[in-house]
């Protein structure tokens, strides 16, 4: 059994844990939260005894082996560091930093501590991901990408109330862009690459975050467009144009029905059954390197994090996002 210790107690932290308990081998030992009491409370849930309100204690643990991060952005990068310094296995969510800095330290010191570092993407994980990479042929030369993820968000009602929660505050590095705009960026850059150029512009809501946006990627012989928002919503699907065809994707953040639709009218469903909670595939991804003692994903790999990194930077800049994270580098 691998020994797994959560950081963070959200809904996020657990819907991971209720997809990695189906996956041979992890364990569930160890919960941090900054209060014993939250960390107690969440700990019950699942029946865990060892609790943490302190990093350096759990980084020095040796009941944990492997460490799943859900903590605001703006933490990643310093906590992670710890972990991989004291040995850990460390799972990062979405976005793996604050920007392009963070992200390369915290490369840097998993490859100096020979330990094992993956961000938490979970659609380029899935079947219904994996299917379109193994079709892509079929619609011939792609000259298009486009994708959009629109969520209205829980949190904004309170935000136009006056309350700034973290989803709107720039101090934990967050906003739409970071939030769920990357969902449409990692896709595209483990499809195609990184790109020659990158336009962005967005809404700036005035706590200093962006509300929505949209980005335009130059490619060699293609192009991309990305719309992404937390104060609307959208029902449009996603599409992969190619000279032959088009691959039509329901969502780009969790694909379920895909389909290519070719130019003589034919059409394809080339959808895979797949598990429900489908943040499965990142913990079973994560685990099965672990056992086979690799140090990186070849799908979720530090060069694609580090693209959709830079991507983010870049667009952030000229939408004019910035985070206290960024004053540091």
């Amino acid at each position: 059994m691998i020994n797994f210790g959560v950081i963070g107690t959200n809904w996020i932290t657990e819907r991971f844990i209720d997809a990695a308990i189906k996956v041979e081998d992890f364990s569930l030992t160890a919960v941090y939260s900054r209060t014993e009491e939250k960390a107690k409370e969440f700990a019950s849930k699942f029946n865990v005894e060892n609790i943490f309100t302190n990093l350096e204690e759990m980084a020095r643990s040796e009941e944990i082996e492997a460490v799943y991060i859900a903590s605001p952005n703006s933490l990643h990068a310093q906590q992670a560091i710890l972990m991989m310094e004291h040995g850990k296995h460390v799972i990062c969510e979405k976005p793996l930093a604050s920007n392009t800095a963070e992200a390369e330290e915290m490369i840097r010191v998993a490859r100096k501590n020979n330990v094992l570092f993956m961000e938490a993407m979970k659609s380029t994980l899935q079947p219904n991901f994996l299917c379109i990479k193994e079709h892509l042929h079929k619609i011939g030369k792609v000259r298009r990408y486009f994708a959009s993820y629109c969520q209205y968000s829980s949190r904004y009602d309170s935000y136009k109330q006056g309350n700034v929660l973290n989803a709107f505050n720039p101090v934990f590095s967050n906003g739409a862009l970071m939030d769920i705009g990357i969902y449409c960026i990692y896709p595209l850059v483990v499809l195609f690459g990184e790109p020659k150029q990158v336009q962005g512009m967005g809404y700036m809501l005035e706590s200093g975050v962006d509300g929505q946006g949209s980005i335009q990627l130059q490619y060699e012989e293609m192009d991309a467009s990305i719309m992404y928002s937390k104060i609307t919503d959208s029902y449009v699907p996603c599409e992969i144009q190619g000279e032959n065809g088009s691959i039509i994707i329901d969502k780009i953040h969790t694909p379920e029905r895909v389909e290519i639709r070719y130019r003589d009218g034919s059409v394809e469903d080339i959808s895979q059954p797949q598990e429900s909670n489908t943040m499965y595939y990142e913990a079973k991804e994560f685990v099965e390197l672990i056992k086979n003692g690799k140090v990186e994903s070849a799908i979720n790999s530090y060069n694609y994090s580090l693209i959709t990194a830079k991507i983010m930077e870049e667009a952030r800049k000229q939408i004019g996002v910035v985070y206290p994270a960024d004053q540091q580098k």
